[in-house]
């Protein structure tokens, strides 16, 4: 019977697994495969870990989001009510000031009205004074006539002012 290279083969090969055996390399390669379990599996729980930090980050940066608009939007409904506020007291400061200013205009007016009132009345006084005169020094001549015109003159004067 011969034994053909395959057979010398295989049987080297079992002589080789069961030396493999005796000398404990399966816990070797199983310790390893263990220990590579292991670094995987605390992988994966850093990696939850993280994915869960991870959440929580992102809903609090939402939750902030949220209330940086919510923050914006009172800020700028405060901003408009302001400026409605603003304008609408520009709006009542100008009326006020366009009423006053034209009181101060009428003011202005009825004053220079009174004052060329005055001055026309002065004027006819003077001129109705001076007719006066000049009438009665032609009706009459002498010191008792020139006497009474001065008087006259300046009562009448004061009547007219």
């Amino acid at each position: 019977m011969g034994f053909g290279a395959e057979f010398f083969v295989l049987v080297g090969f079992i002589i080789f697994v069961c030396l493999l055996g005796y000398l404990g390399a399966h816990r070797i390669v199983l310790n390893g495969l263990d220990k590579r379990g292991q670094e995987i599996a605390n992988e994966l729980g850093e990696a939850a870990k993280l994915r869960a930090e991870a959440t929580s980050l992102l809903e609090s940066f939402e939750k902030k989001r949220l209330e940086a608009e919510t923050e914006a939007e009172q800020i700028i409904a405060e901003a408009r009510a302001q400026a409605e506020a603003l304008a609408k007291d520009s709006v009542d400061r100008m009326a006020d000031f366009v009423a006053r200013r034209t009181r101060q205009a009428e003011a202005k007016i009825a004053l220079a009205e009174s004052q060329a009132a005055a001055e026309v009345r002065a004027a006819a006084a003077d001129f109705a004074a001076r007719a006066a005169e000049i009438v009665l020094r032609q009706e009459t001549q002498g010191a008792a006539g020139a006497e009474l015109a001065a008087r006259e003159i300046a009562a009448l004067k004061d009547r007219l002012n």
